[in-house]
């Protein structure tokens, strides 16, 4: 067994971990599976094992982008067989990788196409632990929010205002088909006026909630055994639709050059981003921190600059909700959430 092939299969087997800890059962099965089972006697199978690149799941995410691809073609009607034994039905470990054994033979062009794309999740979920931050920024600021997301895949998380919570006790928003109930721990959710006059997002290959083609593909990256993703994924990119949100294709940091380039008096500028930032290379998060550094020392009480933060820090709890906030440059860590908003830990702002 080569080098790669042992990195692959170990690779596998950590994200059948991580799927294990965030409730999907089924794909840690299938990662499991794939661990053990894959021989290089198919053109899918020596590709995967053969990868060139960074197999983990914080590089290429291989083990991802083969779950994504043989849940799309359960999604799409191409894979009878598969859809036959995919969850909610069940089968044994055999028949269930002979029937993915058979898929990277039918569907060999396929799943060989969906391998050179790296996975893409637009996790509505990470909503509840974003709005606690965007309430503080209106507590703190007492001004209207311009939004800027980097990374925002299909928009998602940019209508967030959109959806109903409820934090403990606490409800907020209206009537909508998206709600949100995380487990909610800490402080309660800061008391505060809030509105939006303008959104925006990026990302290097933005999905449009209005194509099919876009659509089966966000939605394959759900893992299979969890319909109530599915089932919320479905709701918000139909409120995407409905209020025409439209990712713009571009390069993070030439983006946010453009969106910060001038001052917008008399709102909050919030840029932020889930589970994103951690992806781009350091050369680039480098010109990142700088941008927005400078853009924040030209920052006012009248145009203020705030940058809200869900990523992974290292930690095992989850990801880590930052908030920094301009002309003071004040940051803090005002809490933790699952990487799947499952849970929020909320601390707030000290001083809030």
């Amino acid at each position: 067994m080569t080098s790669v092939e042992t990195d692959v299969r170990q690779a596998f087997l950590k994200q059948a971990k991580s799927c294990e800890d965030l409730g999907s059962a089924f794909t840690a099965r299938l990662c499991r599976l794939a661990a053990k089972h894959m021989r290089a006697d198919t053109a899918v199978e020596e590709r995967i094992l053969s990868w060139p690149g960074n197999a983990t799941a914080t590089g290429d995410a291989l083990a991802l982008r083969l779950a994504g691809s043989l849940h799309a073609l359960v999604l799409s009607g191409q894979s009878v067989a598969l859809a036959d034994i995919y969850p909610p039905k069940a089968a044994e470990d055999a028949m269930l990788w002979a029937s993915v054994k058979a898929a990277f033979i039918d569907h060999q062009a396929f799943i060989l196409d969906r391998l050179t794309s790296a996975p893409q999740t637009n996790e509505v979920r990470r909503s509840a632990a974003l709005l606690p931050g965007f309430l503080t920024i209106a507590q703190l600021t007492a001004k209207p929010l311009m939004l800027s997301e980097v990374g925002a895949s299909a928009g998602l998380n940019l209508n967030w205002d959109k959806y109903a919570y409820t934090f403990g006790s606490t409800t907020w928003g209206g009537t909508s088909t998206v709600s949100l109930a995380p487990d909610w721990q800490g402080q309660p959710v800061p008391n505060a006026k809030l509105s939006v006059t303008n959104r925006a997002g990026c990302d290097l290959n933005p999905l449009n909630p209005a194509s099919a083609e876009d659509r089966l593909r966000l939605m394959s990256y759900i893992w299979a055994d969890q319909a109530d993703r599915l089932e919320r994924t479905r709701h918000a990119l139909e409120i995407a639709v409905a209020n025409n949100v439209v990712v713009d294709r571009a390069d993070a940091i030439d983006w946010l050059k453009r969106r910060l380039s001038q001052q917008h008096t008399g709102v909050t500028h919030v840029i932020y981003h889930t589970i994103a930032w951690q992806y781009l290379p350091d050369a680039l998060k480098a010109k990142g921190e700088a941008l927005i550094a400078a853009a924040g020392k030209k920052a006012t009480t009248d145009a203020p600059l705030a940058r809200l933060q869900m990523e992974a820090d290292g930690k095992t709890d989850g990801a880590a909700l930052t908030l920094q906030i301009w002309p003071t440059g004040e940051r803090h860590e005002i809490g933790r959430a699952d990487f799947h908003g499952r849970w929020v830990n909320w601390k707030g702002w000290p001083s809030a």
